[in-house]
Formats: structure tokens, sequence, C-alpha cells
């Protein structure tokens, strides 16, 4: 299993309560519409909440304060299942969709994003 992970910051045009609507309404619907084409398998939202506690386990590690406001994992069956897929042109032109809308919310310098090997421990 291949895992995409974005670290998403959101635009400071974008106020944190429709960030977390849009990201959970809208842009998951489209996510959801186009999995099967991009060949995603999983698609999970995490979105920050402020509980008081992460100041705590931030200090503790000697971690700076959180800067993202949510991180995004897209899961797919292999890295040769995800680039033979994602080269297909129905992929490249939904990828294309999703990239327009993440602009409408996301800002894309301050995020991250990387590929990592899915291993489940628990």
């Amino acid at each position: 299993m291949i895992d995409v992970i974005l670290c998403i910051k959101r635009r400071e045009d974008v106020t944190p309560e429709e960030f977390h609507r849009y990201w959970r309404e809208e842009h998951a619907a489209l996510v959801r519409k186009h999995a099967e084409t991009i060949g995603a398998v999983g698609y999970v939202q995490h979105h920050t909440v402020s509980t008081g506690l992460e100041s705590i386990v931030q200090e503790s590690r000697g971690c700076p304060p959180d800067v993202y406001d949510g991180v995004a994992v897209v899961s797919f069956e292999s890295l040769e299942v995800m680039a033979d897929r994602g080269a297909q042109p129905e992929a490249l032109a939904a990828a294309e969709e999703l990239a327009v809308d993440e602009r409408r919310f996301i800002d894309h310098g301050a995020s991250r994003i990387w590929f990592t090997e899915h291993v489940t421990i628990v």
C-alpha cells in the first residue's frame, strides 16, 4: 500500500471554519467522484482541532507549534497501480480538476506532500 500524505495549510483569506467545511463537504465529494478514476482505494481527512493539550505534547517533545490545518491521506494499492492509473488521460483530467479545486482553499506553498509505504502496526 502506498499513501500520499498531505500536510495542509489553508489559504490566509479562508477562515478556519470555511476551510474545514469546504474540505469536508465540497472537496471530499470531488475526491469521492474521482477516486476510482485516479486509482485511490482510500481517502482520509484529519482535521486539526484545538484541545489545549497539543501545546503540552509539543513542548514535551521539543516540537514547534502546529502550523497545519489538517492532514489528508490518499491510499493506493501500489506505486505501480498509482503510476499506471495516473498516466491515463481521464486520471490526468481528474487530477487537474482536484488541483484546481484545492487552490480554492489550500496554500500549496505552505503545505507539504510526500509518498509513504503504508505499514499497519495495530
